[in-house]
């Protein structure tokens, strides 16, 4: 039995000890480390956490994986050091893709299932592909300057969300989300879901989609083709899986009052739906961050069932005053989009797309 540490012990640290320990039957996590003032669990699951610093009596020839966000594994690979540990891991992004692909594998074939990959299905022959998309890629007047640009694919479309609130329009006279029929100025509660609200109303394209600056799909030149070719309708981001499960996850980093809010709206349109809905999120799997390509005769049927869901939620929940916080209609709609996906899997073909993330 090999055992390690964990670095970390909130939701990252969490999900890596899920992969590693579902991959490779010989680990076996000794204690998730912590070393900050946070809030931290006193154990995850039967594994304690403790708080370390030089004089921590730690088996330092145990490897250390890092699992929290990149900009602490620096600091962390400094202060593991000076305890003498030499084997350390930082769980980087393209770490991360791997593990939780090769889980999703592993998982998907357990409960007989298929993980379709855009990427993995087989490519688009010459003169396939009549079916034209369009990706929107969601920039906002408040987003930072990249340190690695970005090149916009000849699919990618950059559009202003937001527009009605800003004082100026981002240069390169960009798309924008207060055209046409539009929420716009909702945008600072609704986020990206105010172009995909435009998107619904607005665009006329075969195949539509929605990226952010930072995030984009990792896809093959031809994958247009791929979808027609295959029958694919739907392609979203590759899984996340969070503990200790979807909804508790959700109350546990936001406000648990606007989740139970969208699952009595959810009983009270559908005695079933909410049955069904709520048997889901007890699982621990969802695709992140509103990004999707699909038919547009698709997102029809999506977006119909999904604002009025968000909308009352919204409603009901008020504004916050936290700014995070306040961005709740957009978490919430993370989970019913996946949710919506799965509930109707036999009506929509489904395939999956890593993501990349720019600094």
């Amino acid at each position: 039995m090999s055992k390690i540490y964990i670095a970390g012990a909130h939701s990252r640290a969490q999900t890596l000890a899920v992969y590693l320990t579902s991959l490779y039957a010989d680990i076996s996590i000794e204690a998730f480390l912590v070393n900050n003032e946070e809030k931290n669990p006193v154990s995850v699951g039967k594994v304690p956490v403790i708080q370390f610093d030089e004089d921590s009596k730690l088996h330092v020839d145990y490897p250390v994986y890092i699992g929290t966000r990149g900009i602490y594994h620096e600091k962390l690979i400094t202060e593991l050091g000076k305890c003498g540990f030499s084997d350390i891991f930082p769980v980087t992004a393209e770490m991360d893709l791997k593990l939780r692909n090769a889980y999703l594998e592993d998982y998907y074939a357990s409960i007989g299932r298929e993980f379709l990959k855009i990427d993995k299905l087989p490519s688009c022959h010459s003169g396939a592909g009549s079916l034209q998309g369009t990706i929107y890629v969601a920039r906002n007047i408040h987003d930072k300057e990249l340190a690695q640009p970005w090149e916009l694919k000849n699919y990618e479309k950059e559009i202003q969300a937001g527009a009605a609130l800003a004082d100026k329009y981002l240069a390169g006279g960009m798309l924008t989300d207060e055209t046409g029929d539009n929420i716009s100025s909702r945008n600072r509660q609704y986020c990206e879901l105010t172009v995909l609200y435009w998107i619904w109303k607005n665009a006329a394209d075969d195949i539509v989609g929605l990226e952010h600056y930072r995030r984009h799909f990792i896809l093959p030149e031809d994958w247009e083709g791929r979808m027609e070719m295959q029958g694919i309708d739907v392609i979203l981001p590759v899984p996340l899986y969070v503990a200790p499960s979807l909804e508790g996850n959700y109350k546990a980093r936001h406000d648990p009052s606007d989740w139970e809010c969208m699952m009595g709206y959810l009983k009270m349109q559908d005695e079933a739906l909410y049955c069904d809905a709520k048997k889901f999120f007890q699982g621990n799997l969802y695709s992140p961050c509103n990004m999707f390509i699909m038919r547009k005769s698709v997102l029809d049927d999506l977006c119909e069932w999904l604002f009025p869901i968000i909308d009352m939620a919204a409603k009901q929940g008020g504004q916050k005053a936290d700014t995070y916080l306040n961005r709740y209609p957009g978490f919430l709609s993370e989970r019913l989009m996946t949710y919506f996906f799965d509930r109707y899997r036999d009506k929509y073909k489904l395939a999956y797309a890593d993501k990349n993330f720019l600094q």
